[in-house]
């Protein structure tokens, strides 16, 4: 962690603060136009952030990002201006908060809904210690809709602790916000009458134990700076919820207009690359046509799953729950039970939050629930809680679940094909981009099958999941200058037994886009645990993978193609 310096904004005028409002607006632009990153909600949130490190004392106050992508402005104003250029590159500064990073990120964030979790933690510790410092939880009305909050709030009273939350409300997540609970604070923010709006509507508020105060324009610095000092006096005997209303990519005309399509850019050297999503929406779309009981179910990312012509089409036959995955899985179930057959499509690193409700509410009813997990593997430049390296191991040791990885897209829109009429719980991953396209057969897939792509010549067989592992896989054969038997493993569960049972080679190796812990390669450790084979694991070393690019983090962490070659070569 360094000692960075911050920006000494206290002595600054309100014309000033204003002017350095625009100077980070166009440092934003400019560094996020050609690293990528999350560009719209940092735009949107410039003027709070000033005003924060304006009122408060960082870092001796705690200011807590929920999810975290809309830090830029902090990072910038807490003395790392000079490394900005850098952010999302291997090496450099991370697109979230980081205490390691530096003493001003007090939590380290990436998910949605547990800054206030986190806020209440860190006010607690400071009121057991003794010590005097202004806590402070900022979250979003995407991020409002997610349970954990409310199961923070029922905290407040028990832990007798003060903290400040910021509302900061601009009716977008990834998607546009839904819910209940958005329409309670649309009816907040449209109601002119300030007074009327404490009287009529902060009760649920404070019914919890904070004192509500709201709605101000989070886009003008100065109001921002007066309100903040009167919360900051208020924070000495209460904890306050502040609701403040913003405009997403506030000061750049496109991302107003926009704010979905930029809310994620990626870098100007970044080519546009055909994704597995498309196919999802375009295949769901057809089978639907065809099929009244397919149910399309997101959190939060609609657009970004393929699904927005889904919705468009079958509005009767689709929900967005918001930011509440736990939620999307036990509804998946339920519509189960009942003879729909729902489709939950979801980022791997957020279906992480559902485990519990995979196992328990799908699984141990056996139920036919197709979970479509994208940006499955290495995400790259979001860094360590936005990469898909821990599906295979988590999922793998559940009863009833198959789990499949198609090796190309013509194979993804074969496996949803299979996947309308199959019965039991089904997991379909895959990563973001679909660069590759195979060949093989293009026989209807049956569960736990898997195809034979190259026949050897040397006395390896290498056992690859994905369009990623086989991509290797090849690449190493080549690099070798060996041709091992490459076989495309695209059912992690069940195995298929008929090929493994008829593999000839002494060497086998497994390549997969996950973590070696529990695994694709420990599964095909077992299966031959009595017998002579000696088996390579290829995957990723046991550590969290920060950010930098797909490419570069896949050969530093464990998938090295000179690596896999050099072994193959050494193979008698």
């Amino acid at each position: 962690m360094q000692n960075y310096q911050p920006y000494n904004l206290k002595d600054l005028s309100i014309a000033q603060l204003k002017g350095l409002c625009d100077t980070l607006r166009d440092k934003i632009i400019t560094t996020v136009t050609n690293n990528g990153g999350h560009l719209s909600s940092n735009l949107g949130i410039v003027e709070l952030t000033v005003a924060l490190h304006y009122v408060f004392d960082f870092p001796e106050d705690k200011l807590i990002f929920d999810v975290g992508h809309q830090c830029y402005a902090h990072k910038l104003l807490s003395g790392r201006e000079a490394e900005f250029g850098t952010i999302r590159k291997r090496g450099g500064l991370s697109g979230f908060p980081k205490r390691e990073e530096s003493e001003f990120d007090s939590y380290n964030t990436g998910h949605a809904g547990t800054s206030i979790s986190a806020a209440l933690g860190i006010a607690k510790a400071r009121d057991l210690k003794g010590q005097n410092f202004n806590v402070i939880a900022l979250i979003g009305d995407g991020s409002f809709n997610n349970g954990l909050v409310y199961e923070a709030f029922n905290s407040l009273k028990p832990l007798n602790t003060n903290i400040l939350v910021i509302l900061n409300d601009n009716g977008m997540s990834i998607s546009p916000t839904v819910g209940s609970m958005h329409e309670y604070l649309e009816i907040l923010s449209h109601d002119s009458l300030h007074s009327q709006k404490i009287q009529r509507h902060a009760n649920i508020f404070e019914r919890f134990g904070f004192s509500y105060d709201g709605v101000y324009d989070g886009n003008d610095v100065e109001v921002m700076i007066s309100k903040l000092k009167e919360v900051k006096e208020k924070l000495r005997t209460q904890s306050v919820i502040l609701h403040i209303y913003t405009k997403k990519g506030k000061g750049y005309s496109f991302c107003e207009e926009n704010p979905q399509d930029t809310h994620g850019v990626s870098g100007s050297n970044s080519k546009p690359m055909p994704e597995y999503s498309h196919v999802l929406g375009q295949t769901l779309c057809e089978l639907a046509e065809k099929d009244d009981r397919i149910f399309a179910v997101t959190a939060a990312m609609t657009p970004s799953l393929g699904l927005a012509e889904f919705f468009e089409k079958f509005p009767e036959r689709s929900i967005d729950v918001g930011i509440c995955e736990e939620h999307a899985t036990i509804l998946s179930a339920a519509l189960a039970t009942q003879g729909i057959k729902p489709y939950y499509a979801v980022y791997s690193t957020f279906l992480q939050r559902s485990y519990d409700e995979i196992i328990v509410d799908i699984c141990s009813q056996n139920l036919p629930v197709t979970m479509c997990i994208d940006r499955a593997g290495i995400s790259g430049a979001d860094g360590e809680t936005h990469q898909g390296v821990f599906d295979l191991s988590y999922l793998s040791c559940i009863p009833n679940l198959t789990i499949a990885v198609p090796k190309d897209g013509r194979e993804f829109r074969r496996m949803l094909e299979m996947s309308a009429h199959y019965d039991h719980p089904l997991v379909i991953r895959y990563p973001k981009d679909c660069r590759q396209y195979f060949d093989g057969s293009d026989a209807p897939i049956s569960a736990g099958t898997w195809e034979i792509l190259a026949e050897g010549d040397c006395n390896v067989a290498v056992l690859a999941c994905g369009e990623r592992a086989l991509s290797i896989a090849f690449r190493a054969a080549k690099l070798s200058g060996k041709m091992p038997t490459i076989i495309n493993a695209r059912f992690v569960k069940p195995l298929d037994k008929r090929i493994l049972d008829g593999i000839d080679a002494q060497n086998i190796i497994t390549i997969e886009d996950n973590m070696l812990t529990g695994g694709f390669g420990s599964l095909i450790c077992s299966y031959f645990a009595e017998n002579n084979k000696i088996i390579k694991n290829f995957g990723y070393k046991d550590s969290f993978i920060p950010h930098g690019s797909v490419t570069e983090l896949m050969e530093e962490f464990g998938l090295s193609v000179d690596d896999i070659a050099a072994y193959i070569k050494k193979c008698e």
